[in-house]
């Protein structure tokens, strides 16, 4: 009798780009899509992993002990983002999953996004475009929105790996001063922009803009909390394209309402999807909703990689970029 070889099974926790699946299938996998535009339920996520052979995850999917241990054919989680704080990967790993996830692709799009909203916030775009719409204008004033040039300004880097790097490359191209810290030296970034390597009281104390380019951990949660932010100059800048646990959330409102604070990006939040609705009243903040690798290229890219990053694994090779 010939043997009939079972179809590997492959479970997607949401719409990701079209190439992901053609490439799957492309293999004879017998791939499902959540196809809701909410986040999966738990109770959902539960009845479609149990039997499957691979999973790629979303960011806004929770992968803790009790998912995993249902998880009893899964050989990988391949998370469709470069953080994988949503996935419990020590446990994955003593289960025998693989957890991968997206670095580099996205990389050129989240630094421009950075810097997209440094120029925002330090040009004021927002109020701008609000008094427009708002038929307040009445023509130049010399005194108008005056906002601050990033030429000659201390840029600051906190976080100096891919993206951190990229985004000093195009803070340096505007004219700034690129200071960084790290726990290591980095003789790339430091080659390529000038860069000197600060303590991070320091960075806080000099930067004009500072950039927040960290994964989230035990050791980053709040890293910039009530005492460091205080640090920062009443005239910087704080964007922030990285997670939105990283910063204490409250007291950077609370700087932001007394302008103690010059302005402030968000493309994360703490409690996201969830916004501090104080925020909505502020008009020195830019809120974007989380697209830092929101470009056509960008999410492709990361569609495939995820796709190869499965079969990799499912055909017994090594996973392509394991976290």
């Amino acid at each position: 009798m010939k043997n009939i070889s079972k179809k590997k099974k492959v479970f997607i926790t949401g719409q990701i780009p079209e190439i992901a699946m053609n490439i799957l299938r492309g293999k004879k996998y017998d791939v499902k899509v959540y196809n809701k535009d909410t986040t999966i339920t738990k109770a959902d996520l539960l009845k479609s992993i149990k039997d499957v052979d691979a999973v790629i995850s979303l960011l806004s999917d929770r992968f803790d002990s009790k998912i995993i241990d249902e998880m009893k054919e899964c050989k990988i989680i391949s998370n469709y983002a470069v953080g994988y704080n949503n996935i419990d990967v020590e446990y994955a790993k003593n289960k025998g999953i693989i957890v991968t996830n997206t670095p580099d692709v996205l990389t050129d799009s989240t630094a421009d996004l950075a810097i997209t909203l440094a120029l925002a916030c330090a040009r004021r775009i927002m109020e701008g475009d609000k008094l427009v719409r708002s038929k307040k204008f009445q023509g130049w004033k010399p005194r108008l929105l005056l906002g601050i040039e990033l030429k000659n300004k201390n840029f600051g880097i906190i976080g100096s790996g891919r993206i951190g790097t990229a985004v000093a490359l195009r803070a340096k191209a505007f004219g700034s001063n690129i200071i960084y810290y790290s726990r290591s030296k980095k003789a790339e970034l430091e080659l390529k922009t000038g860069a000197k390597k600060v303590t991070f009281n320091k960075l806080l104390t000099v930067s004009d803009f500072i950039s927040i380019n960290l994964p989230l951990n035990e050791k980053t949660y709040h890293l910039l909390n009530k005492e460091r932010l205080r640090l920062i100059k009443r005239t910087g800048i704080l964007i922030n394209t990285a997670r939105g646990e990283i910063v204490d959330e409250k007291e950077l409102i609370n700087l932001l309402k007394k302008r103690k604070i010059f302005a402030a990006g968000f493309d994360v939040y703490e409690n996201e999807p969830d916004i501090n609705p104080e925020l909505f009243n502020l008009d020195n903040v830019v809120l974007l909703p989380h697209i830092g690798s929101a470009t056509e290229d960008t999410r492709n890219a990361m569609a495939e990689l995820v796709a190869k990053n499965v079969i990799n694994v499912l055909e017994g090779k090594k996973p392509l970029t394991p976290v």
